[in-house]
């Protein structure tokens, strides 16, 4: 029989991952997974691209690169950064194989087996199962409408034995939808200032959003670049661009970059080059400031008609968020309601959505739930909420 490691061992395969078979049946409505478009991928703008390219530039494409990332895309990249105001000249840039294994490496880099780290409840699952693969405690804070729990995060700083690092997602959170105001971030750094615990900034959504009066609230963190507080900002083209390209970056202070560069060394000696041209090609080409646009309109659209749907469909005891941007609505049910319960009887009926304990970092509260809307026709949206809806109606009364 194998023997298998500790931290293996107490692996589960996400839900969202089991869900996503469900996605490709042609009787089943998905609104599971935070998948972008297919409609709205920029598939000509980027084949024009690359067949423009030189035959050397095309030949690089298919060779390996270095471990940071491909020179030119990492120099391209900046640019984009630095327009959103954040230190690349005073931190180091690393092109990972999408954002979740910047937060990967990140784990590997400060984890031990039993080392308490911090992250919101609820939490991204694909962050919660890499600290859970190296044997972290998780301590789930609370969030509410403003952002994380500032009194709660306040007792969990000072606990001691120390935690590794703090964990958030503040720009249209995944999966509660939410936008940290600016208040709460300025606490958020207020707790942190001086407690020796990095802060790992993840920003996969920012730059959808819906409002241009929000663009202050979304200044990362690491724009504002406080001193005594170790930041590290992970991003992604995952949803600007499009996740077959698997490419996300990091940027963080020298001293961490360096052990990520080592460990990702180990992971996969360099993300995909091929992929690396194609975005590099793209920033340089002005092609991804009116392409976020129109995708950026095309998700608030969908969300309005999601909205339209809840409020239509909705039993009154079902509460949710109203997105400023994203991909995601998160609807709390009366308190103890076992939204797997929901699921199931949803499912049957044609339409599947994540149950909200997949997002707890203990794995137990289940009263809320997460609907997507970025993959979704309007057709689908009308015809798949009152499935849930009904679906509720029935557990809850």
């Amino acid at each position: 029989m194998p023997r298998f490691s500790k931290a293996v061992s107490s692996l589960r395969s996400s839900e969202i991952r089991d869900l996503m078979t469900l996605a490709s049946r042609p009787d089943v409505i998905s609104f599971a997974g935070g998948m972008p478009g297919n409609d709205l991928f920029p598939v000509r703008d980027v084949e024009a691209l690359f067949a423009q390219l030189d035959i050397r530039k095309k030949q690089a494409a298919f060779q390996y690169g270095p471990t940071p990332g491909l020179p030119s895309l990492l120099e391209s990249l900046q640019g984009f950064l630095e327009k959103k105001g954040l230190p690349v000249h005073e931190n180091r840039l690393l092109i990972t194989t999408g954002s979740l294994q910047a937060i990967s490496l990140l784990a590997r880099a400060f984890i031990d087996p039993g080392d308490p780290v911090l992250v919101e409840n609820p939490c991204f699952i694909g962050a919660l199962s890499a600290f859970k693969s190296c044997g972290a405690d998780l301590r789930g804070i609370n969030v509410d409408s403003e952002g994380i729990a500032a009194d709660e995060l306040d007792d969990e700083v000072r606990r001691m034995p120390k935690a590794k690092f703090l964990y958030v997602t503040p720009y249209f959170h995944n999966p509660a939808g939410l936008l940290y105001s600016t208040e709460r971030k300025e606490r958020l750094i207020g707790s942190l200032r001086g407690r020796d615990i990095p802060l790992i900034e993840d920003d996969a959504y920012g730059d959808l959003y819906f409002h241009q009066e929000d663009a202050l609230r979304l200044k990362p963190m690491k724009a504002i670049n406080p001193e005594g507080i170790d930041i590290c900002y992970t991003g992604s083209f995952s949803k600007i661009l499009g996740p077959g390209l698997r490419l996300g970056w990091m940027l963080a202070p020298e001293e961490i970059y360096g052990k990520c560069e080592l460990i990702k060394q180990s992971a996969d000696a360099c993300s995909s080059s091929y992929t690396q041209v194609l975005a590099d090609e793209f920033i340089r080409s002005g092609l991804i400031y009116p392409y976020i646009e129109k995708v950026r309109q095309e998700y608030r659209s969908r969300a309005a008609g999601m909205l339209a749907a809840l409020k239509r469909h909705m039993p009154g005891y079902v509460k949710w968020n109203e997105p400023r941007g994203g991909f995601y609505f998160w609807l709390t049910l009366p308190e103890g309601t076992d939204s797997t319960e929901i699921l199931k009887l949803s499912i049957e009926s044609g339409a599947v959505f994540v149950a909200g304990k997949t997002f707890d970092p203990a794995g137990k509260k289940n009263d809320t739930m997460r609907l997507s809307y970025c993959n979704n026709s309007a057709a689908e949206i009308d015809e798949g909420i009152p499935v849930i809806a009904e679906a509720v109606r029935k557990v809850c009364g």
